[in-house]
């Protein structure tokens, strides 16, 4: 979204600076234009000031026109009344023809004619008394440049041109189209540095809004979005905070009311331990105890768990390593009565996983109870706690028939269970931000791989 708002800008920057450039490009290239055809007009109005003011020898003004600029690009000359040529010529060939007829400027290939006549300018020799006259200089296109020419009577008529290639005519453009490059980048960096400004103030709020957002779907739901930023953005920041804190609500809420409910099944749950030892048979009475005593540490494992956001907040965590040895620790017993061989690997160092201990310790149960309830006794085991990238994989595998297809779905069994031991670690490591994985193990029995996330 950034670098498509970027881009937005520099395209309409890149728009403004180019509507503003190429006119101005225009009216620099006009302007020096106009400025080299006053500067030979004023340099032939000279050259006839010179020649009117008195009666100059052609070595004189021989010697006037070499103080002039003579160059290839830039020259002037003057046709004497006996038709001698003075100066440099033109090079657009032919030099300064004679003049028939009226006099005037001096067009490509001469003389003009009555379609650009010589104005003639107000002076000595122009009124009553006659004597010495001028005309205004006349500008005129030709071939490589243009010229500026005009007639002197000075006791006859003196033919003025000067001459300037079109690279003379337009000498100092390129200075002014640096210039006015410079200028359109540095309107460029200003606009997409203020762009980019502008961007950052919009983006990083919406990051950041967003990852809240990542967060609170991970579980976090003490997460909260930046309320600062331009008006939209901090309204849906706040939106997002008040759905956080009301999906906080209902979670507490609903954490409760198990707790309560859960808290409430403990009468019936010793009258019934009353009940069992109550017995007449003691085996009876020690096996019915013993499912009492289990439901009994359910039961307090969800009432733990459905208070856990008082005591640990809402992303719990436990080292992996300690929970799997100590449950190992626990069936090793009942393993051992059955001859079952076991093998078991875990990390010397804790390995922290984003689960309780109670959840971590439930699914670990589930994972083992499969395996006594399903194989044979002496049927072998491994147990494999490891290490991956952002946190742990536990593997329970054993040297059984293996488990059916779909065996990992919510009450689906083929073994008479109600098939929610699975289901049981597959949502501890779900919770974790986890998954778990129902395979086979090398020797053909099951393998179930749990992956669990790091806090």
């Amino acid at each position: 979204m950034r670098r498509r708002i970027l881009l937005l800008v520099a395209g309409v920057t890149l728009l403004v600076v180019l509507a503003f450039a190429i006119p101005v490009a225009f009216l620099i290239r006009t302007a020096v234009e106009q400025r080299s055809e006053r500067s030979i007009r004023d340099e032939a109005a000279g050259v006839a000031h010179f020649l009117s003011a008195g009666k100059p020898s052609d070595t004189a003004i021989a010697t006037y026109l070499a103080g002039l600029t003579q160059t290839a690009d830039r020259s002037a000359s003057v046709l004497t009344p006996q038709g001698k040529l003075l100066g440099k010529a033109a090079p657009h060939g032919g030099g300064i023809q004679p003049l028939t007829g009226t006099p005037g400027g001096f067009g490509p290939s001469g003389p003009s004619g009555p379609s650009s006549p010589s104005r003639r300018s107000g002076g000595p020799g122009n009124g009553p008394g006659g004597g010495p006259g001028s005309v205004e200089p006349q500008v005129h296109s030709v071939p490589g440049g243009k010229t500026a020419a005009l007639s002197v009577n000075v006791a006859g008529t003196y033919r003025v041109q000067v001459f300037a290639s079109d690279s003379a005519l337009h000498e100092g453009e390129a200075q002014w189209y640096a210039l006015l490059a410079g200028a359109s980048i540095g309107l460029l960096l200003i606009g997409v540095g203020g762009g980019e400004l502008v961007t950052r103030r919009i983006v990083r709020p919406l990051t950041r809004t967003a990852h809240t957002a990542h967060e609170i779907s991970a579980g976090d739901t003490t997460a909260r979005a930046p309320t600062d930023g331009p008006r939209e953005v901090a309204e849906v920041g706040t939106a997002l905070n008040q759905l956080a804190d009301r999906i906080d609500e209902l979670i507490a809420e609903e954490r409760e009311t198990v707790a309560d409910i859960s808290h409430r099944m403990r009468t019936p749950l010793t009258a019934l331990r009353l009940d069992a030892e109550a017995l007449r048979s003691p085996d009876e009475a020690a096996r019915i105890g013993e499912h009492v005593t289990a439901l009994e540490r359910t039961l307090t494992a969800v009432i733990r768990a459905a208070r856990r956001p008082q005591r640990e907040g809402r992303l719990p965590s436990c080292d992996a390593t300690a929970v799997v040895a100590d449950r190992v620790a626990y069936w090793s017993a009942l393993t051992d009565e059955q001859e079952r061989a076991r093998t078991v690997t875990l990390p010397e160092t804790p390995v922290i996983v984003r689960t309780s201990p109670e959840d971590l310790a439930t699914a670990v149960d589930a994972l083992l109870e499969n395996v006594i309830a399903h194989t044979p006794e002496g049927t072998p085991f491994a147990v494999s706690l490891s290490t991956v990238d952002g946190g742990a994989s536990l593997v329970v595998s054993d040297y059984g028939p293996g488990l059916p297809d779909g065996a990992g779905v919510r009450g689906r069994s083929d073994r008479g269970s109600s098939g929610l031991g699975l289901d049981i670690a597959r949502r501890c490591a779900e919770v974790s931000g986890g998954s778990m994985r129902v395979g086979r193990s090398p020797s053909g029995g099951a393998a179930i791989t749990l992956k669990l996330r790091a806090p």
